[in-house]
């Protein structure tokens, strides 16, 4: 894969993507586009207006018909073929979440495999949408289920994973029969016009797959439109909770994940090298801006000052650069505001009385990009503001807990329930730690528990509202209605006369 350009040489323009073509559209908004290592403008991207969204919406409609229709067998291979020509097109994916978000290449490469992953799981529809049969349920009459599309669905995306999270979303919709139109986030929207390109390529006919860029205003048109049949969104907790509300009034089906703040618990018997190593991709991969990113470490008992000592270490020697850099470990945050928000948030840390181990802020960049160094708190308690918020950025808080009931129920009393890990040599204490835990995501010595395309991702408590969670089994639930159909028809032998009554055995 070749290098990646911090800084391309002319200022692009990112459209929409509407029944089958690129499309100016009529909106005259416009939003910049940032190279986050060096900071500087590098495109504008247009802002949908409502007769962008309802040209968007209209082609998604027309295509439904015939796209459900279409056998689930044909679409498998579609699935196939688009997971072919995105193997083949990963390297300029990567690199457009590079130029765009910052991450360094091979986080950016990660993400692009785990969407993947998810297109992968679509491209078994005809299994999956397999229905259920009973013969006989009552005299001379079979039951059996179906399941099947809804219409339209959105889905609304967020800037940390401009092509992993819409690929939890769409493929799966798509692979169901349904159509689609997305509205990725603003900050990095180049990689979603090619992924609809190559989708179109892969032989989904025009209209099943819609892009639309823009920013609060398109989503609030997205959620009010009467042909949008479901949304899908992830993103901070208070716009899912207001997005689950607003789309559920309108008669919506809605699944929309928000913030977390992922709890480590380090037991005394943990491998203190693997579990500080596993900690520093956890916190500070992708800069902290992760919705599964641990932010909290729980350390229990003893092991508190040999677990800050080495994570303090590590954290200094990380190697924070531009993401195109080949030795990079972390790169720059996505924005000059966020940058200013986390630096924020580290101040009032130290202002509240948490020990500042290292201070990320102290990080020298080369040139105005938006970086920040890692940063470690230690004796952080509850009450403290970077303990309760979910700050979206490489800060590490340390708690220090009594033993296993303490963290435990430190964990259940966090208002968040996406994912928590617990790192341990005893079979026991994990496995109580599993079934007392109240969060959706588990992980045993696995820091970041993010399932596999063939389970589903979804957090509880305020971390996710709606319920079906995202991909796997949920998702192909979430994407179709079941209909179950009751049948009876002429047979050699008399009716009897009670044979249109319930039957009772």
């Amino acid at each position: 894969m070749s290098a990646v350009a911090s800084t391309p040489s002319t200022t692009k323009t990112v459209e929409h993507f509407i029944a089958g073509r690129r499309t100016v559209g009529s909106g005259t908004r416009t939003g910049p586009i940032y190279d986050p290592a060096s900071g500087r403008e590098t495109g504008r991207v247009r802002f949908a207006e409502q007769s962008d969204v309802d040209a968007a919406v209209a082609a998604a409609r027309a295509a439904f018909p015939g796209w459900a229709a279409t056998t689930p067998l044909r679409r498998a291979r579609v699935m196939f073929a688009y997971k072919a020509l995105l193997e083949a097109h990963a390297g300029e994916l990567a690199e457009s979440i590079v130029r765009e978000h910052g991450k360094v290449l091979s986080d950016a490469r990660g993400e692009v495999t785990r969407g993947l992953e998810v297109v992968e799981f679509a491209c078994g529809i005809p299994h999956l949408l397999k229905g259920e049969f009973s013969e006989n349920a009552g005299p001379h009459i079979d039951s059996y289920s179906l399941r099947q599309p809804l219409g339209v669905c959105a889905g609304i995306t967020p800037f940390n994973f401009p092509v992993m999270v819409p690929m939890w979303m769409f493929p799966l919709a798509i692979a169901c029969g349904n159509t689609f139109v997305l509205k990725p986030s603003e900050r990095d929207p180049s990689p979603s016009l090619l992924m609809a390109e190559l989708l179109l390529e892969a032989g989904a006919p025009a209209g099943v797959l819609n892009v639309v860029q823009g920013d609060k205003v398109a989503v609030e048109m997205l959620i009010a439109h009467a042909d949008v049949a479901a949304i899908s969104f992830v993103g901070s907790t208070p716009i899912a909770r207001s997005i689950y509300a607003s789309a559920a009034r309108e008669g919506k089906r809605v699944q929309a994940l928000g913030g977390a703040k992922n709890h480590a618990v380090v037991l005394p018997d943990a491998d203190l090298d693997e579990t500080v190593e596993a900690l520093t991709g956890a916190a500070y991969g992708s800069a902290g801006e992760r919705c599964m990113a641990i932010s909290v470490a729980v350390a229990v008992g003893s092991i508190g000052d040999a677990l800050v000592e080495r994570l303090a270490k590590r954290a200094r020697s990380l190697k924070v650069r531009a993401g195109s850099d080949p030795d990079a470990e972390m790169g720059p945050l996505v924005t000059a505001e966020h940058l200013k928000r986390v630096r924020e948030y580290v101040g009032r840390g130290a202002s509240e009385g948490a020990e500042l181990v290292v201070d990320g802020r102290e990080h020298a960049a080369n040139g105005d990009g938006f970086f920040i160094g890692a940063t470690v708190f230690d004796r952080v308690t509850p009450e403290m503001t970077i303990y309760r918020d979910e700050i979206f950025g490489p800060v590490l808080s340390i708690v220090r807990a009594a033993d296993l009931d303490a963290a435990i129920a430190l964990v259940n009393a966090n208002r968040y329930g996406n994912g928590v890990a617990v790192f341990t040599r005893s079979g026991g204490a994990a496995r109580e730690f599993v079934a007392r835990v109240n969060i959706g995501m588990v992980g045993v010595n696995v820091p970041i528990p993010v399932p596999m395309a063939f389970h589903s991702f979804g957090g509880w408590k305020e971390s996710m509202f709606g319920d079906r969670a995202v991909y796997g089994a949920e998702g192909v639930q979430f994407y179709t209605r079941l209909k179950t159909v009751t049948s009876r028809w002429p047979s050699s032998e008399p009716i009897a006369s009670n044979a249109f009554a319930m039957p009772t055995h």
